[in-house]
């Protein structure tokens, strides 16, 4: 009875199993029919009357504020929060990788999808890595985001 059930159970499991693999076979590569976003010019930042130097990922969350910024500049408003960062809504939901990072000054992260945050000190959460701030020192950050809320204003140039 035992060796029946297997044998009536095995072109099930041999489906299922063919099924998972995609049909590809090992070491190829699929192709998909996802479009590439082909943006003019460099994402460049602004916070209030300071341009900024940022290093951007290279990922799906950049190249979705890419394509906002295309029709001309995303001005944010950020508040503070926590004492070592601002926090501002983008407005909409943006795609998102998230995985458990411990931030330091000068970070720029994608939080929940639709929120992007300036670091100007340090926090451990789920967040989308967007970019890193680089002419700015850890003292410079805390000048430019820790005495009131501020508006970044990202634009293609």
């Amino acid at each position: 009875m035992k060796k029946l059930t297997i044998l009536l159970l095995l072109p099930f499991l041999l489906l299922a199993l063919a099924s998972c693999s995609g049909g590809e076979a090992q070491g190829e590569t699929s192709t998909t029919d996802k479009e590439e976003i082909q943006v003019d010019g460099t994402l460049k930042m602004r916070i209030n009357d300071t341009d900024i130097s940022v290093e951007w990922e290279d990922n799906e969350s950049v190249e979705a504020l890419n394509e906002l910024a295309k029709d001309g500049p995303l001005s944010v408003q950020m508040s503070m929060y926590g004492w070592f960062e601002q926090v501002g809504y983008l407005g909409t939901d943006l795609p998102r990788n998230d995985a458990q990072t411990v931030t330091r000054s000068g970070d720029i992260v994608l939080y929940s999808g639709d929120q992007i945050v300036v670091f100007y000190g340090s926090n451990s959460w789920a967040y989308t890595r967007l970019g890193h701030i680089m002419d700015k020192s850890d003292e410079e950050m805390a000048q430019l985001l820790s005495n009131g809320d501020v508006v970044i204003t990202l634009s293609l140039e």
